[in-house]
């Protein structure tokens, strides 16, 4: 049975890993609120890579890999954020699974 999450009086489901089913249903609140099942508090530096990702997903309908996306942030955000160790300062643990999640977009696959 999938999980859900209830946000602004919506019911929305979820999948066994805790990954929006539908991404249409990903707004800045549901960000919020999948943050804070994860233990985070979004600041501006979150949303700077929220909004990175999900431009990128939009674009490419790709995942990419942590690789990639941190050289993507190097590239876009300036090199001393393009770092493994700033994206892990903001998403612990897991850092692509966590801001896929965060930010509404597919349980990446490229990624233990």
């Amino acid at each position: 049975m999938p999980n859900t999450l209830v946000t602004e009086a919506k019911e929305l489901e979820l999948d066994n890993y805790g990954y929006l089913q539908l991404l249409s249903d990903w707004n800045h609140g549901v960000a919020e609120a999948l943050a804070l099942k994860e233990g985070i508090s979004l600041t501006s530096a979150h949303w700077e890579l929220i909004n990175l990702l999900r431009e990128f997903y939009q674009q490419s309908e790709l995942i990419p890999s942590t690789r990639v996306l941190v050289k993507l942030i190097a590239k876009e955000l300036g090199a001393e954020k393009g770092k493994s160790i700033y994206l892990m300062s903001l998403f612990p643990e897991t850092p692509l699974k966590t801001i896929c999640k965060i930010s509404g977009l597919p349980r990446p696959t490229n990624c233990v």
